[in-house]
């Protein structure tokens, strides 16, 4: 089908490349000109292409002079001249698309090439990379060349100052992490003076690593919390009770889902353990998350693939890279239930003051780019989501990489005997070997075996990362042989050392396959770099996880028939396309969880915009700020008289309400009375006693000077809308964990969430209005009022996939307040009974 469509339509990729090829040869026609330039007439040309664009002059019809310009300050600075498909590849990423280039095929060097031409219109460009030591590496070296070009440099990294992080983003380019990028725009949403932000507008983007930020960690949400302390005894009641349970009998697992939980025997058992009558009483609910919570813990979170214990606490390892994620904590208490599992000292749990996911974080730039070894595999997703495009770059030299059948054996402990003894053969010939694992413990599994044959190796995983450059660097010398979680040096070059070309190249071993074909070709592309030499060889087992999900049960019935060992593998081009039929499935099944996950975060992603662009316009704010704050008293005011004036009979009108209302919220005692609003319409009652309220506002704005009755006034509305949207965030958080539920009532759990999440932020905004009204005419002015953040002590935290943050509503005392008034909490009761309490 897709061979008949190529015919009828033509190859799109084609019809691309060979409309790139046609500016590349522009580019070339240049360079002989270029070239005559002494430095300091190749430098000033920066400047002139700065005039231009502030003259008007559009960056695409610079494009071809600039990117020459580039190509022979590369020369110079770097004694490096971009090929052809890297200038192919700069124009691609300055288009807005996705650039697949094969590893070695130098990525990092085609960057600068959009992302000079981007920064000569002065709004910033942000390099972003998935690790510290790559954004570092690369500001270093690429940073040469722009500096070279008259443009600045910053590195945006963990633990700056904000004076650092403000200089480093106010940089023409801005090297940096996906997770700090992300993090500081949340902060920046939170602080409580202008001056305290840190980034400018979002501008354009180059995503180094692109599939593994939008794809594998799509779904992860940038979280930053407070602190909200629980009770450490019941998630060690929890996991005791856990401890006394047999799979089966008092509970199930289900491998595909990772789903557990209690059979009616577990139940009972749990019942007469925590001495409930009815463990699913709404007066158990705690008692029962957290038993749920120690049962994942045990069940479907294992020590050393999904986390490790380093120094006393948890520390999660990312399933797609093999790293260690320091300052992660999983959500809902199951850090804690993993935490108890271990026999650990037990974190609090933290509430959640603002969080973003990366969809929503990169879809806010004006433009987004990005450059990766794989992603043709998911170009429907960048295309339906990002709006990207994914354009196969050609390799600079043919790709002479010999890529072997998957060799599938019986067992596991037969595969893995199999690749130590063609480790141990290639050894001994010098041939360099990369050996690719899943998980922290398959690496040190066949650690273990190499250590028996007397094979010297580095492993490279979780546990020490920090050797990482040195291990990869070293990685394609003669007699290497290094195992690899998936991590593998992901952005770094094996180069192969002196003589290794004679010898084949580098081997690549994979010893799994993932459930992302993506991954499992990164692992291929270590090997056969710009031309090089080199074999990659999967050996799967009838044991393993991706085919034990997908119904291996049946080959592996044959092979028992057919009599076959430990030691026979199968070499068949059907079960290798069996598994791809299996990956294929997993890659889908993501991608709509995906696409599910963005439906449901873009609800608070609206909402999210509105309160953080009111916030903003409050905090930039030279002027008074009051005319917003009459709109959102005229709202309030609004609301009530409308309430109570709804009959067509006036004589039903509530007008004693209206005056209650007005005099407890607005007014002074006794400045209003109902013949005051007798013989009136409904909006003439409105306008009369705003134009009261009105009077009172002069009169109060006289009692400070006027720059302090702005902050006054800045004062109450931050305030108010932080605490606010705050307690919004946990209300979303919980209607979303039970949303789901709502299908069984045959109703769109999405619709729900949506139709529920408008109603509740209209009710968050009423609020906000309300509240704001009744403090700013009736809290007493102090001089020295000063912003104050709602929740001190905040850290950033990056949740799971299903993360439910445990949010604790914060109560802040807003102003001064008067006993008998009504309590901020929103209690209904008077302050002296509820907050006020001594």
């Amino acid at each position: 089908m897709a061979g008949l469509l190529t015919k009828i339509f033509g190859d799109g990729s084609k019809k691309q490349l060979n409309r790139l090829q046609k500016m590349v040869d522009q580019i070339e026609s240049l360079e002989s000109d270029i070239e005559k330039l002494t430095d300091d007439q190749l430098q000033q040309k920066t400047e002139e292409f700065k005039k231009r664009s502030a003259g008007g002059e559009a960056l695409d019809d610079m494009l071809v002079e600039a990117f020459a310009v580039v190509r022979e300050a590369s020369k110079r600075v770097l004694g490096m001249r971009p090929f052809n498909v890297q200038l192919i590849g700069g124009i691609t990423i300055h288009e807005g698309n996705i650039a697949e280039m094969k590893t070695g095929e130098g990525k990092t060097l085609a960057s600068t090439l959009p992302a000079y031409l981007n920064a000569i219109e002065g709004k910033g460009v942000h390099i972003i990379t998935v690790n510290e030591y790559l954004a570092d590496r690369d500001a270093k070296e690429m940073g040469k060349l722009f500096e070279f070009l008259g443009l600045t440099v910053g590195l945006n990294g963990n633990g700056l100052t904000k004076e650092e992080k403000r200089e480093a983003y106010n940089c023409d380019i801005t090297y940096g992490t996906n997770n700090e990028f992300g993090f500081d725009y949340l902060r920046d949403n939170m602080v409580l003076y202008k001056h305290q932000m840190v980034q400018r507008p979002l501008h354009f983007a180059i995503i180094d690593e692109v599939d593994s930020i939008l794809i594998d960690e799509a779904r992860t949400p940038l979280i930053i919390s407070g602190s909200a302390k629980k009770s450490a005894a019941l998630y060690q009641q929890a996991n005791g009770f856990v401890v006394t349970l047999n799979t089966d009998t008092d509970y199930t697992y289900d491998e595909k889902t990772k789903g557990v939980q209690l059979t009616e025997e577990g139940i009972n058992k749990a019942e007469k353990y925590f001495h409930v009558e009815n463990l699913f009483d709404t007066d158990n609910v705690t008692i029962t998350h957290h038993i749920n919570q120690a049962l994942k813990a045990h069940a479907s979170m294992h020590k050393d693939v999904d986390y490790m214990v380093q120094d006393g606490e948890v520390v999660i390892i990312d399933s797609f890279t093999g790293r260690l994620m320091k300052g992660r904590r999983y959500s809902d208490g199951l850090h804690q239930a993993i935490e108890a599992k271990e026999g650990l000292q037990i974190q609090n749990e933290s509430m959640t003051l603002a969080s973003i996911t990366f969809q929503n974080f990169f879809r806010m730039y004006d433009k987004l780019s990005g450059m990766t070894g794989t992603a043709k595999t998911e170009e429907e997703e960048f295309r339906n989501i990002y709006n990207m495009d994914v354009l196969a770059i050609p390799t600079n030299k043919p790709i002479v990489r010999d890529d072997r059948p998957d060799l599938i054996y019986k067992t596991m402990d037969g595969k893995f005997r199999a690749v130590a003894e063609e480790i141990k053969e290639r050894h001994k010939t010098g041939q360099p070997v990369l050996v690719g694992t899943v998980a922290v413990e398959t690496s040190e599994l066949i650690s273990a075996y190499l250590k028996k044959s007397g094979i010297q190796h580095n492993v490279l995983n979780a546990k020490n990362h920090f050797k990482e450059a040195e291990i990869i660097e070293n990685a394609g010398h003669k007699g290497a042989v290094t195992i690899a979680t998936n991590m593998a040096g992901r952005g770094t070059d094996i180069k192969l050392g002196e003589g290794v070309i004679d010898l084949g190249g580098l081997a690549v071993i994979g010893t799994e396959r993932h459930e992302s074909r993506r991954i499992d070709n990164q692992l291929r592309g270590r090997s056969g770099r710009q031309g090089d030499p080199g074999i990659t060889q999967f050996y799967l087992s009838m044991e393993d996880e991706l085919m034990r999900r997908f119904g291996s049960d049946n080959l592996k019935n044959m092979m028992d028939k057919l009599g076959m060992d430990d030691n026979q593998p199968i070499e068949s081009k059907m079960v290798s396309r069996a598994v791809e039929s299996a990956q294929k499935r997993v890659e889908g099944n993501n991608f709509d969880a995906r696409k599910t996950v963005l439906s449901y975060d873009d609800v608070l992603r609206e909402q999210r915009e509105i309160i953080y662009k009111q916030r903003f316009e409050i905090i930039d704010a030279d002027e008074s700020i009051r005319e917003i704050i009459e709109t959102m008293i005229k709202s309030s005011l609004g609301r009530v008289v409308s309430t109570h004036t709804q009959d067509n009979d006036e004589a039903n009108w509530d007008l004693q309400a209206i005056v209650d209302y007005a005099q407890g919220n607005l007014l002074d005692q006794d400045s209003l009375s109902v013949n005051d609003l007798k013989d009136k319409e409904a909006e003439e009652i409105t306008e009369y006693v705003f134009k009261k309220v009105q009077e009172k506002y002069d009169a109060k704005s006289e009692e400070l000077p006027p720059e302090q009755f702005q902050e006054f006034q800045k004062v109450i509305v931050l305030r108010t809308v932080d605490t606010k949207w705050m307690d919004h965030i946990d209300q979303m958080d919980q209607l979303r964990q039970g949303i789901h539920l709502r299908a069984y009532g045959q109703n769109d759990p999405l619709r729900e969430y949506q139709m529920e999440g408008f109603h509740m932020f209209e009710e968050m905004i009423v609020s906000i209005e309300d509240e704001v009204s009744r403090y700013i005419m009736k809290a007493q002015i102090r001089e020295n009022l000063q912003r104050q953040e709602v929740v001190k002590n905040t850290q950033a935290v990056t949740g799971g996939d299903d993360s439910k943050k445990k949010v604790r509503k914060p109560f802040v005392k807003q102003v001064d307040v008067g006993r008998n008034d009504p309590c901020p909490c929103g209690s209904g009761k008077k302050y002296k009974n509820c907050h006020g309490k001594n």
